[in-house]
């Protein structure tokens, strides 16, 4: 199995950061979270703040993983899982490094992109509300704070 590591982005407007596949990457033009593949020897996390940084020139400050999914693309024999984290960034400029375009969406308007297959059970989580990346990462943010302060 593949481990894969996936950042969800959302501003204070909600808005949600996805990037577009290079037309000559694998399953071209698709639309898909920043992240990629976990190297031997890395944890989930220092994997996410290497992809950000080497696809969207961005610094991690923050994650919390908050879904996780399993799929298996039939051109493809290794089954994937992919983590994906609600996380913040210290820049508010981005650079497109790895990707044909940006762009960021609200959650209700994820479902006019064409993503790529493994991400549609969280695009149905997060276009329903049901999964909200800046409360996902607020609350691991204070529960860590509250157990670093408990005597």
């Amino acid at each position: 199995m593949k481990l894969i590591v996936a950042a969800v982005i959302e501003r204070s407007d909600r808005r949600i950061l996805i990037g577009q596949r290079r037309r000559e990457d694998t399953s071209p033009l698709k639309w898909e979270f920043p992240g990629g593949k976990i190297e031997e020897g890395e944890t989930p996390e220092a994997a996410l703040a290497r992809e950000l940084r080497e696809e969207l020139s961005v610094t991690l400050e923050k994650c919390a993983e908050m879904a996780r999914s399993r799929y298996k693309y039939p051109s493809v024999s290794e089954e994937l899982e992919i983590r994906f984290y609600a996380a913040s960034i210290q820049e508010t400029k981005i650079t497109p490094n790895e990707f044909e375009q940006t762009a960021w969406a609200l959650p209700k308007e994820l479902g006019d992109y064409d993503f790529l297959a493994a991400n549609s059970q969280l695009i149905a989580q997060l276009a329903t509300g049901r999964l909200r990346p800046r409360e996902i990462l607020e609350r691991a943010t204070n529960s860590h704070q509250n157990r670093k302060s408990e005597p």
